[in-house]
């Protein structure tokens, strides 16, 4: 039951019993049942609103989700959440298709995380972010002489 419903029953009520509306509690319960009738209409009102306001939000976020992948969602790794990511993340796996073939990818001795590297990082003096551990990586010739034409442009 609605609350239009149960203030149309509360009037119904009062309407049943024949009161009289020249006595003080006759006004009193008069003014009562037309000011719960009054709340019920606006509070119906209000709850048309939400809905409105609750449809838009919603829309509002769908759009908004489009968006935020069109701007931000470069990475299509599993792990990654860093929504600057631009496919070269540590967190890449070597099928990685928006791995940029400028970045080299080792594999720390040590604890086995995958690193990924450019030719800023000298490949025989790399060191592991995750333990530390410092290792040399031996990197194609062809891949080598790659970089370092990438360096002098």
């Amino acid at each position: 039951m609605t609350l239009s419903e149960k203030a149309a029953y509360i009037q119904g009520l009062a309407d049943g019993l024949d009161l009289d509306e020249s006595t003080k509690e006759g006004k009193l319960i008069a003014a009562l049942i037309d000011l719960v009738g009054e709340m019920s209409d606006a509070i119906a009102e209000i709850d048309e609103d939400l809905d409105t306001l609750n449809e838009y939000i919603e829309e509002i976020d769908e759009d908004l989700g489009s968006v935020e992948e069109y701007l931000y969602d470069e990475c299509d790794c599993d792990d990654c959440d860093d929504y600057e990511c631009d496919g070269n993340c540590c967190d890449c796996d070597e099928d990685c298709e928006l791995a940029d073939e400028d970045f080299f990818e080792a594999e720390c001795p040590s604890c086995g995380e995958i690193i990924c590297f450019d030719g800023s990082i000298d490949p025989e003096d790399i060191a592991c972010p995750a333990c530390g551990e410092k290792f040399e990586c031996i990197i194609a010739e062809e891949d080598l002489d790659d970089l370092k034409a990438i360096d002098a442009e």
